[in-house]
């Protein structure tokens, strides 16, 4: 018998580490007895998982002040598009100073290993250490 279960939100977790309770939104689950009669071998699942596209995180990004203090938010390979609409890759809610849609994108790029930040094609201005960002700027550790 398999020890993943999944939970009502479709994260997939060991019933042997986390017991019934989904560690990714902390939600009572089914135990694999009790889930749909079509659950998958944990071969099946490994391998599912395995050939899944997997985006690893190429950095972070922390709110250090206002609705979201200390929340963070993962950087990947390629264009983050960042806005307060549910379509961007980095939502940021609780500021309306943020345009909703492409305030800023933030870029990894791996074969320059570097990380840039451009302005997007909203009317919000974005700022890189206290000075607005019109072109598009390296970014560095511990910038704000």
């Amino acid at each position: 018998m398999s020890n993943m279960i999944r939970c009502q939100n479709g994260h997939l977790f060991s019933s042997r580490r986390y017991g019934t309770v989904c560690p990714y939104c902390n939600i009572e689950t089914a135990t694999p007895e009790r889930q749909e009669t079509g659950a998958r071998t944990e071969e099946e699942i490994e391998e599912k998982l395995f050939l899944e596209e997997i985006e690893p995180v190429c950095g972070w990004i922390v709110c250090i002040s206002g609705a979201r203090q200390g929340k963070d938010y993962k950087i990947k390979t390629g264009k983050n598009f960042i806005g307060r609409a549910d379509d961007m890759d980095i939502q940021i809610l609780g500021d309306n100073k943020i345009s909703r849609r492409n305030h800023c994108v933030i870029v990894y790029d791996e074969k320059q290993n570097q990380t840039m930040i451009l302005p997007g094609d909203s009317n919000g201005l974005v700022y890189l250490d206290e000075k607005a960002v019109f072109i598009p700027s390296p970014l560095k550790e511990f910038d704000v």
